[in-house]
């Protein structure tokens, strides 16, 4: 099955999606947006032009394990999207995803404003994979 992941942002949200064998994750877009209502219908437009049967969203626990405001948003966006497309949501995650993305850009020495456009799509892939490879 298809299956997307979104890392939500203040200003850009990362979607990733994977193919159908659910082997490999890969950036799909990145969503530049800081209202809550198009970010949920921009991301909802993207899942279901991809053929996504399942989103997973990440959600950006405390280091200690606990959920702040960040989570709390977090889980209500999956919650606005599922209604939105009907899709499937499930929450997964997502501690240090963005400082992994931020690594895997120096290992491929991805710099300045192409970086700040491709990293949270590669959180997005972090998320997915993670959500993958936890479902062997």
């Amino acid at each position: 099955m298809i299956i997307a992941s979104v890392d939500l942002g203040k200003a850009r949200t990362g979607i990733a999606v994977c193919d159908k064998t659910e082997f490999l994750a890969s950036p799909l877009t990145v969503v530049q947006e800081t209202y809550t209502p198009k970010i949920v219908q921009k991301v909802a437009d993207a899942v279901k032009s991809a053929g996504a049967e399942l989103v997973v969203v990440g959600l950006p626990k405390n280091m200690d394990g606990s959920e702040g405001e960040s989570a709390q948003n977090a889980r209500a966006f999956a919650a606005e999207l599922e209604n939105t497309t009907g899709i499937k949501t499930v929450m997964q995650d997502e501690r240090c995803t963005t400082v992994t993305a931020h690594n895997y850009l120096n290992t491929t020495n991805t710099r300045g404003k192409k970086r700040k456009a491709v990293v949270d799509s590669v959180a997005a892939v972090i998320i997915l994979q993670d959500y993958l490879d936890s479902k062997k």
